[in-house]
């Protein structure tokens, strides 16, 4: 594309900037459009290309995601020239006083136990980025009003899966009804199956959205009847549901998924299965660019 435009890069809903590991030897880029941010883009990564399968824009190299980091939080910081400033007076005013959190010359960085609740906070905060090199949570002085408002709810979910915390609830669950049910429910999802009714079942060998485990590929349907001792896992169950196999799926295949038009309905959700939404498309896609990334690192090494 010539212009460095795309019919999809025209979403204003877009508040943030996105830099994802495509391979080893590249990255994706995307970012809320504006015809001059383009053009800078093009004259930074002039060997870029604009992909409309993926919505992005592929940079070839083994450096380019540390390269559009970079990129990235230079063009955070021409948003608003004054934006900086006041988030940094702001923080001298009314400080965050967290072990979680440090403040450097750009903005703060955070660094927290792992936790489904901080990233889905930290998410919501404009210009915040994911450093996997340092392994923190960048957010620009810019950024201040909307990290003091979630903070609360940050710390004290790092707090909760502090190490000694977690050992702490998992000593105080010993023995007690609800370990064993946890026991239950983990061997069950090891054994990658779900109860799904006979006469409306999913697609096999495609991406689907299901109450009990997230988006996930059917592989196989037994046809054999689902036995209703486990209707405490499974609250859909009813005597005409079958268990059928089911993996995770693939970046590719989550790529190649069209979302649904509407939410799931009732109906969908009785039957235990959906066309997934654009939004939990977006959740599973990172979760698995995440374990794409997590099974590259042992190579890299090797080559090291």
């Amino acid at each position: 594309m010539e212009d460095g435009t795309s019919p999809t890069s025209t979403r204003k809903d877009q508040a943030t900037c996105v830099a994802d590991d495509r391979e080893r030897d590249g990255a994706l880029a995307s970012f809320p459009f504006d015809r001059m941010t383009a053009q800078r883009f093009r004259q930074t990564f002039p060997r870029a290309r604009w992909s409309d399968k993926l919505q992005a824009w592929t940079v070839p190299g083994k450096t380019a995601r540390r390269r559009i980091d970079r990129w990235l939080a230079q063009e955070a910081a021409r948003t608003d020239v004054f934006a900086n400033e006041r988030g940094r007076d702001a923080y001298a005013f009314e400080p965050i006083l967290s072990p979680y959190l440090e403040v450097d010359d750009v903005g703060f960085r955070i660094r927290t136990p792992y936790s489904r609740t901080v990233v889905e906070e930290l998410r919501q905060i404009p210009v915040a980025r994911w450093d996997s090199d340092q392994r923190i949570w960048r957010v620009p002085f810019a950024s201040y009003d909307d990290l003091q408002r979630r903070w609360e709810t940050i710390e004290e979910a790092a707090r909760r899966n502090e190490p000694e915390e977690r050992r702490k609830r998992i000593d105080a669950r010993k023995g007690t009804a609800e370990e064993q049910r946890s026991k239950r429910r983990s061997a069950e999802r090891r054994r990658r199956r779900l109860p799904l009714p006979c006469d409306d079942l999913p697609p096999v060998g495609r991406p689907v959205a299901t109450s009990a485990y997230g988006i996930v590929v059917v592989t196989e349907i037994t046809g054999e009847l689902a036995d209703p001792v486990f209707a405490d896992l499974y609250p859909e169950l009813m005597d005409e549901h079958v268990w059928c196999h089911w993996e995770l799926p693939t970046l590719g295949e989550l790529v190649h998924t069209w979302p649904a038009k509407a939410t799931p309905g009732r109906y969908e959700r009785m039957r235990s299965w959906w066309q997934p939404t654009i939004e939990e498309l977006r959740e599973a896609r990172r979760a698995a660019r995440s374990r794409e990334r997590r099974k590259m690192r042992p190579e890299a090494l090797q080559e090291d």
